[in-house]
């Protein structure tokens, strides 16, 4: 589904923005909130499900979660205003769990399984019961049939099968879930297991029932605009593309303003300020210290490690990620600012709510949370007047080359290749929690002792954070010319890295 508009886009982005705009016009918040799914959702005809008072029903929920309140319970009554008041605050409002499953939207897909098709011809070869490993497959009727109860899934029978009869199915949601957190409850819906989710949210960009949804910040972020905050915008390099084919950063930074931030900054230069720590940690401690070590920018990759392979933890770098080490930086000038980062990720939302990094971060938001607040403002990116001497200058190649998979691998290469041009550096990277697995996997076993791993919890790195509005490929291939196009080249020139040593006290 990644890189198809849908309907699904199309209702998450009209939610943001009314969200957004409920939060700058004020008033009775209680009251506005309860026509919104009637703006939303217009007319008396359903356009996607059985009827229109279910579709208002699931767009309420969105609503609600946009603003950072829970789900109400279905057996229960309550206003989709309720507590709202409370959450009218400029200040980061989170509940937990951030990743939700909005129960009565889900269509129980049922798990994994493997079918048989009307397609099936029953040859004489019948190869996929030559292959089966656990005799699951006979013939009736003179077609393949397969006895769920043997069946362990694997899908040799659907490889083997020369008319492509045999399907493998599973729930988009789980597959697109690389820790398995996903299974069903006791009416066959989506369940999360909180105990193994990192939050990366590939599950609520991959179900195409729109039943999955984060919790935003817009609704609390605004509140500190209107309050008169000096509220900075921390922009990921991954924003290439994502408001306009050829928007630049003066253009962003212009539109920002106009919001009402009082500045906007480039998170390039916390990555570099990574890559130069993670440079250092890696010729101090491999081998001399641990087998291999592997990066920290990426929050699910890294709290999937921790979880998975507990053991690993130590070899995981100490440095913090970008989105923390450039909000530290810009702290320690302006203690009275409030920063939001503004990315791809949701997991960054939960890595902000920490207790060691929630002084340093105040808010976060996605691409497509942006997005929802310049509709609610009229603002087009693309309309603003390009500012050659305001664009984003201070990071270097290799500070916006994170947004990609093998950029953070590649920047802590050069910069190690920099400091002692004799080091050999290995390096492995791995993209989407699933292959970040196998890696570690194949670390356990020694196969990676002395190398640099990255790992990146979306396949494709960042550009394709569940955040995100572009196509991955596209974004991909913005990112890297304007990766290509800074004029920074070396971390070793970053005037950031010259001040590391503050942000690390």
């Amino acid at each position: 589904m990644r890189g198809v508009h849908t309907f699904i886009n199309d209702i998450r982005r009209q939610v943001f923005t009314e969200v957004a705009r409920l939060a700058f016009e004020g008033g009775d918040y209680a009251k506005a909130i309860e026509h919104l799914p009637y703006k939303i959702i217009p007319g008396e005809v359903a356009r996607h499900r059985q009827n229109i008072f279910l579709e208002r029903a699931i767009v309420s929920e969105r609503l609600r979660l946009a603003i950072g309140l829970p789900l109400r319970e279905i057996d229960e009554y309550a206003p989709t205003g309720a507590n709202i008041e409370e959450s009218a605050i400029a200040e980061k409002y989170y509940e937990p769990p951030l990743i939700n499953i909005i129960n009565f939207a889900c269509n129980a897909c049922p798990p994994k399984q493997v079918r048989v098709t009307n397609m099936c011809q029953g040859c004489l070869a019948h190869p996929c019961m030559e292959v089966c490993p656990k005799d699951a497959i006979s013939l009736v009727q003179g077609k393949s049939f397969i006895d769920q109860t043997k069946c362990i899934k694997c899908g040799k029978c659907a490889d083997a099968c020369p008319y492509g009869a045999i399907l493998k199915l599973e729930r988009p949601c789980a597959e697109a879930c690389g820790m398995d957190a996903i299974g069903s409850d006791e009416l066959g819906r989506a369940k999360i297991d909180y105990d193994k989710c990192v939050s990366c949210g590939m599950c609520l960009v991959n179900c195409p029932f729109g039943a999955i949804s984060d919790k935003s910040q817009i609704f609390q972020l605004i509140q500190a605009i209107k309050r008169g905050d000096k509220v900075v915008a921390a922009v990921a390099p991954a924003f290439v593309s994502q408001f306009g084919d050829k928007v630049t950063s003066s253009q962003m930074r212009e539109a920002m303003r106009r919001v009402g931030f009082d500045k906007v900054i480039e998170v390039a230069v916390g990555a570099d300020m990574c890559t130069a720590e993670e440079a250092e940690d890696f010729l101090k401690k491999v081998p001399a210290e641990q087998p291999f070590m592997a990066t920290s920018c990426c929050p699910a990759w890294s709290v999937m490690a921790k979880k998975f392979f507990p053991q690993f933890a130590p070899y995981i770098s100490m440095a913090l990620t970008p989105m923390v080490l450039t909000a530290r930086l810009y702290k320690k000038d302006h203690p009275d600012a409030r920063v939001v980062f503004i990315g791809p990720c949701a997991a960054k939302k939960l890595e902000a709510s920490r207790r060691t990094i929630r002084s340093d971060v105040d808010f976060v938001l996605t691409f497509e949370e942006m997005q929802g607040i310049f509709d609610a403002k009229g603002i087009v990116p693309a309309d603003m007047p390009i500012n050659p001497d305001d664009e984003f200058s201070t990071g270097t190649a290799a500070g916006r080359g994170f947004a990609v998979t093998g950029g953070v691998a590649a920047a802590v290469k050069a910069a190690i290749k920099e400091i002692d041009p004799d080091r050999e550096v290995l390096v492995e990277h791995a993209d989407g929690l699933r292959e970040c697995r196998k890696m570690l996997l194949m670390a356990k076993t020694g196969k990676y002792n002395g190398y640099l791993l990255e790992g990146m919890g979306c396949p494709g790195g960042c550009v394709a954070g569940a955040g995100t509005i572009t196509p991955v490929k596209k974004s991909t291939a913005t990112v890297t010319k304007y990766t290509n196009d800074a004029p920074v080249k070396s971390v070793s020139d970053s005037a950031a890295v010259k001040r590391l040593h503050e942000v690390q006290e």
